[in-house]
């Protein structure tokens, strides 16, 4: 209890923060533990003693993140809830397989943490430590004054408040994880200390138990043996424990339920596995860039990639299901009911003759249909399984990388994966049986969508794209259709842009039948602009639309030349697209029920009167206004839509508007509506919060307002 000590505690706890941010949970802690000893203080030189301490380890620990981190030298109070905010809402979602389902990191259920947790820990540590927890728990209940005036005592309760508190504030607040509970490792440190407490607890419970007690100690010593012994057998793999909680069926059956290897250590040990097997040889191993960087020299230079006119012998294969494989013949099952890693022989020369005969069933399976693509490779689908074969396959030919794109894969293809593209790829290299070469790849049972199978040479930089729909027999048909409803205005350099909302879709087709490598790469511009400004943020409203611009190779591809996207379009209603490529085209969609939802909105309209009368007749319903003109001619619509929004109160403005004191909801009528049965109608969603004044009308640019109509914004 000295300055000193509380200032090197501040240093050690600045330091635990910078290098991980819930570090300030310790801070934390000693603040409340000194608060604890400022209650029990019983002069005012103790209690002066005790604020300085604490005054100068905050100072300390504050000092010492500061310090560290240069970002908080000109942001530290954003340094801190930055910081905060990612431990809880990291921006990358990536799918998690969790009792054998593919969930998003960022929508996992409440109970995923305890479940990793309960069937990979020793079943001793767990019962050790819950039974420490209790007795201090119910110490605390029984004694709360000796326990809190005890530094003992306190640092038990420390103990228990580290282990439970941080699992139930991951819970409680959905925070995104990865691989299994790897974040809250750190639960390790303060449950082995409590499982340690549980045994002195169990010891001096059965004290004059002789019997008892010997029985006490010689279960915790069986159990600590017993850990011991599996974490022997499974080095070096032991960081990939599960113990008898967790069902092992069958010996791939963990594979199936959960991530295992996040690390890829059996990479490693794959690879010397496969030197044993071949000794004295030189080997061709397509693998991994840091698979081997742990192997002895020696072992390193029998070691080579592909290329350079010399194929691959095997293949090294992490088993996951989010790149799913038929890997066969593996040299390679390490942990004991369990097989991370495939070293896959990819000359039938290399296999075994149980290997050679399931590819050579899967041969026969495959050509006894119609192959739905011809390529180098032809392409052959039975349910989710694509099979590539190559008849001739000359020995000396180079390695051909074979694989789909599936998209658009949001939200169907791979819940929460790659938001920032549309499509998912999956890939294999061939196995050659003799003079056939043979790829399968066995899509996992959530893929649904359209392909572009990808059949490319290993050794030259281009690559051959064919179109085939797994979910939509017709889409190249589709393409056409909407080509041929192109507008003439879009010009010659535009693509075939059309909705397909059919059978539940709600996306967008691109398409363009000769396509130059430039125009592949040319940003394409998408606005969508929907029916109610309620579905976007808040500070989208003043422009009023959504801006999805994209790039096309993040959703297609361009298969013979022929340039093709799919885009996946959000789910609210959407009353207009505006879309266009570099300035050379743009277009206008709408969806197809367009004249439908119009005149469902002019039959609500029609047993009242309206709220004001100008060129267009304004009505205000549900929170919209509905402009309205009964007899309508293109001219009527071309001027420019003004529509500005005095609110009761500016602070509901967005910041930038507060100073002019008005939403400014301009609009083109395009945008917001359409003719129908020789009338036109649209329809604005007005903000959410009260309104004082709505004054609209239509101008000219350089000519002024034709027209101005002011509203109460009462409703």
């Amino acid at each position: 209890d000295t300055i000193g000590a509380f200032i090197l505690l501040g240093i050690g706890v600045g330091l635990l923060i910078n290098l991980r941010i819930m570090g300030i949970m310790l801070l934390a802690a000693a603040l409340a533990m000194r608060g604890m000893d400022l209650f029990y203080a019983r002069s005012g030189p103790e209690r002066k003693q005790i604020l300085l301490t604490a005054g100068l380890f905050t100072l300390a620990a504050g000092l010492t993140v500061y310090g560290l981190s240069p970002y908080a030298w000109t942001h530290p109070l954003d340094y801190l809830i930055i910081n905060l905010n990612l431990t809880t809402n990291y921006l990358t979602v990536w799918p998690q397989l969790f009792q054998g389902k593919l969930i998003p990191s960022n929508e996992l259920p409440p109970h995923y943490l305890p479940v990793w947790f309960s069937i990979t820990t020793p079943p001793l540590l767990m019962l050790l430590g819950f039974i420490g927890t209790a007795a201090l728990v119910a110490q605390s209940l029984a004694r709360p004054e000796a326990v809190f005036r005890n530094t003992r005592g306190r640092f038990g309760l420390l103990l228990a408040a580290a282990f439970l508190l941080p699992p139930l504030a991951v819970v409680l607040l959905g925070a995104n994880q990865y691989e299994g509970w790897r974040h809250l490792y750190f639960l390790h440190a303060p449950l082995c200390l409590l499982a340690a407490g549980g045994g002195c607890w169990l010891a001096a419970a059965l004290a004059r138990q002789g019997r008892r007690r010997a029985g006490a100690y010689a279960l915790m010593g069986l159990g600590l043996g017993l850990i011991l012994l599996q974490m022997t057998q499974l080095h070096p793999l032991q960081y990939v424990y599960f113990n008898f909680l967790a069902d092992r069926t069958t010996p791939e059956h963990l594979q199936t339920r959960y991530f295992m290897d996040y690390w890829r250590l059996a990479h490693r040990a794959a690879l010397v596995a496969l030197l044993e097997r071949h000794p004295g040889e030189t080997l061709v191993v397509r693998r991994g860039p840091r698979d081997d960087k742990t192997l002895p020299p020696a072992a390193r230079q029998r070691l080579r990639r592909p290329g350079g006119g010399r194929n691959a012998d095997y293949e090294l294969t992490l088993l996951d299901p989010g790149k799913p494989d038929l890997a066969f013949n593996s040299v390679y099952r390490r942990f004991y009911n369990n097989t991370l890693v495939a070293v896959r022989p990819l000359d039938a020369s290399l296999m075994t003759p149980a290997a050679v005969a399931a590819y050579r069933e899967l041969y026969r399976q495959a050509i006894a249909g119609e192959p739905i693509s011809r390529g180098d490779y032809a392409v052959y689908r039975d349910g989710k399984r694509l099979t590539f074969i190559r008849e001739n396959c000359p020995p000396d030919s180079p390695e051909a990388w074979l694989g789909v794109k599936v998209f658009p894969h949001a939200p169907e293809t791979y819940p929460g994966f790659r938001r920032n593209r549309s499509y998912v790829t999956y890939g294999n290299y061939g196995v050659r049986l003799g003079d056939t070469c043979l790829a399968v790849l066995q899509l996992p049972d959530y893929a649904r969508g359209d392909l572009i199978l990808i059949q490319r040479n290993a050794s030259i930089s281009g690559q051959r794209e064919e179109l085939y729909s797994l979910s939509h027999p017709g889409w190249r048909e589709l393409i056409e259709q909407g080509r041929r409803k192109q507008p003439e205005s879009a010009g010659p350099e535009a693509f075939g842009v059309f909705l397909d909302m059919a059978e539940g879709r709600n996306r967008l087709l691109y398409a363009k039948p000769h396509c130059a490598q430039s125009e592949y790469e040319t940003p394409v511009t998408l606005h969508i602009y929907p029916e109610n400004l309620a579905d976007l943020p808040f500070y989208l409203w003043q422009g009023g639309l959504d801006n999805r611009d994209f790039r096309l190779p993040a959703y297609g591809g361009r298969p013979g030349g022929e340039c093709l996207a799919v885009f996946p379009l959000p789910d609210y209603p959407i009353a207009a697209i505006h879309t266009g490529q570099g300035g050379k085209w743009e277009v206008n969609l709408y969806p197809p029920t367009e004249p439908d939802r119009l005149r469902a909105t002019y039959a609500a309209l029609s047993d009242r009167q309206p709220d004001a009368r100008a060129a267009f007749d304004l009505y205000l319903q549900d929170n919209r206004l509905i402009y309205l003109r009964e007899s309508c001619a293109a001219a009527d619509r071309a001027a420019g839509f003004f529509l500005h929004i005095l609110p009761a109160d500016r602070a509901d403005l967005p910041p930038a508007r507060q100073a002019a004191g008005f939403a400014n909801l301009d609009f083109a009528f395009s945008r917001r509506g359409g003719p129908f049965d020789g009338k036109c109608l649209a329809a604005v969603a007005l903000p959410n919060y009260p309104i004082k004044e709505i004054r609209t009308g239509q101008y000219v640019p350089g000519q002024g307002e034709l027209w101005v109509v002011e509203l109460s914004g009462e409703r």
